[in-house]
């Protein structure tokens, strides 16, 4: 009886394992598995009950407390880890300590996802052993951390086929971004791309960006340093559709149009295209224009109706020459508060640009701002004859000391009934303010710059010229949640060392601080030595 006593215990155990493994492999055998547990579990409890006096001597002895403290102290440490660890789950604190900051999401992704209105579902399609799949994991939680509507999930394609097909999922690093019926899919894990499917998932509707051309505007489709390729790519990466408008053609701005550009114009629009322009800022359309020195003198006429003043002169930077460029291309570093400049501390280069400013006092209805400016060692040139010549002084008196504006916005409030008889005056010459239109109200907006090179190829990715663009496209499409500065780019920061530098560093880690050690070493076992 006492050595059934002493197996009754393991062999109790023993079914207990066995049990719970075999209910695990074989739910359906729930009453035999049921008999097997309760078996195990009476075996234990009568061989703790026959041993109990050997288990309570067992306590008492000093090895046995020991062990137990230390079982205890063993558990509570993996206790309070565990507590940390989830506290650290739901409440984190990165800190991004890169020179470029690299790993910290730019403010526009943090605005999208925090303001999220409904539930995103991303799903990442990654094989386990992707180099790829553990990046776009951390940038994934970084995304989620930001609001609980953003929940994502990394899926293996080999292992899941059936969800790999339901997406159609192609390729390895297919990622799909889904809210309710809509569904967006991007072929790359990164910041720009995710934050412009979640952009693009959220939007309702198409809009619609229109290139006036047929005025030697610039060309969308021009790669050179003067074309307006990259231009085109960047707009399009910001989730809009991108037109070019003959207007010569039509009697009107098409009506979905989201805004108009007028880029670089080297020829007068005639009468009716002016006309379908002011028609579309009568119902409230939005106008990016920018003008080169010394062309398209009635665009110049048209603008000042909404109280932008357009200068007949070129703006002269001294210091931008100092820093080894031309005298004619102007640095902007100081902008006024707006939404296009919010946070913005990016200097903007335009290259031969003239002055912009706001004419006063500014029409009824109108609402006009300078957006940014030159520095004080700048002017605005207007004698066109030392330019040609190459001699520019400042003459007082005649041209406009700095600092100069080169950009205005204007706000034009719009009413239905003024709408549609600005429509009707600009299609028939006849003014009728009894007609009446689906026009809604509301306000058409205006951003004028003085040149049109700071968004070509050759200028766009100078500095701030390429936020300063998609800025103003973001706001003249009212989209100003959308606005701020775009994800930057990782760059490299190599260490480069002089010689006596790296001399420097040589003998600081291998000679001098190994032999610190070694005489430490040293001397800690002759003391030893001597001691005994």
């Amino acid at each position: 009886m006492p050595k059934l006593t002493r197996v009754a215990a393991p062999a109790g155990l023993i079914l207990l394992v066995a049990g719970g493994i075999a209910y695990n492999i074989r739910p359906d055998l729930k009453a035999w598995m049921g008999g097997i547990l309760l078996l195990g579990a009476i075996l234990i409890l009568t061989g703790v009950y026959r041993s109990f006096s050997e288990i309570t001597a067992w306590l008492h002895q000093r090895s046995t407390i020991t062990g137990l403290n230390v079982a205890l102290m063993t558990m509570l440490v993996l206790g309070i880890i565990g507590l940390v660890e989830v506290i650290s789950a739901k409440h984190n604190t990165r800190f991004d300590l890169t020179a470029g900051k690299r790993y910290t999401l730019a403010d526009q992704t943090r605005k999208v996802v925090r303001g999220l209105a409904k539930d995103i579902q991303v799903t990442a399609f990654f094989r386990s052993d992707q180099a790829e799949r553990r990046p776009a994991e951390d940038l994934l939680r970084q995304y989620a951390d930001l609001s609980p509507r953003f929940r994502f999930e990394v899926v293996d394609p080999d292992r899941n086929p059936g969800r790999a097909k339901r997406y159609g999922i192609a390729t390895y690093g297919t990622t799909i971004l889904e809210a309710q019926e809509k569904e967006e899919k991007i072929a790359e894990v990164d910041e720009e791309h995710l934050t412009n499917g979640l952009i693009k998932l959220l939007r309702e509707g198409k809009r619609t960006i229109y290139f006036l051309k047929g005025h030697g505007e610039n060309e969308l489709e021009d790669g050179s340093r003067n074309g307006y390729r990259q231009a085109k790519e960047a707009i399009e990466k910001a989730n809009y559709q991108v037109k070019e408008l003959l207007l010569l053609r039509e009697r009107e701005v098409p009506q979905d149009a989201s805004m108009l550009v007028i880029s670089g114009p080297k020829r007068d629009p005639s009468e009716s295209e002016l006309q379908a322009l002011q028609m579309f800022v009568g119902r409230g359309g939005k106008l990016l224009i920018q003008l080169d020195p010394y062309a398209a003198p009635s665009l110049k006429a048209f603008v000042g109706r909404y109280g932008i003043k357009v200068g007949d002169d070129v703006i002269v930077d001294q210091y931008a020459r100092t820093m080894g460029g031309d005298y004619l291309m102007p640095i902007v570093s100081t902008y006024y508060p707006h939404a296009i400049t919010q946070n913005f501390t990016l200097a903007s280069l335009f290259p031969f640009a003239r002055s912009i400013d706001v004419a006063k006092p500014a029409p009824q209805g109108v609402t006009v701002q300078k957006l940014g400016e030159t520095g004080p060692g700048s002017w605005a040139e207007t004698d066109k004859g030392e330019l040609n010549r190459g001699q520019i002084s400042f003459e007082k008196g005649q041209d406009q000391p700095g600092p100069v504006s080169v950009g205005v916005i204007a706000t034009v409030q719009v009413e239905p009934a003024t709408a549609a008889a600005e429509a009707e005056k600009a299609t028939t010459g006849k003014d009728d303010k009894k007609l009446e239109t689906h026009t809604q109200p509301g306000a058409a907006r205006l951003v004028v710059y003085g040149n049109s090179g700071f968004a070509s190829n050759n200028f766009l990715n100078f500095s701030g010229n390429r936020d300063l663009f998609l800025n103003s496209i973001g706001w003249l499409a009212e989209e100003e949640e959308m606005i701020s500065i775009r994800p930057r780019e990782a760059k490299n920061t190599p260490i480069i060392l002089s010689a006596t530098q790296g001399r420097m560093v040589f003998w600081t880690l291998v000679v001098v601080m190994p032999g610190l050690f070694l005489i430490s070493g040293t001397s800690v076992v002759l003391g030893r030595r001597r001691s005994r």
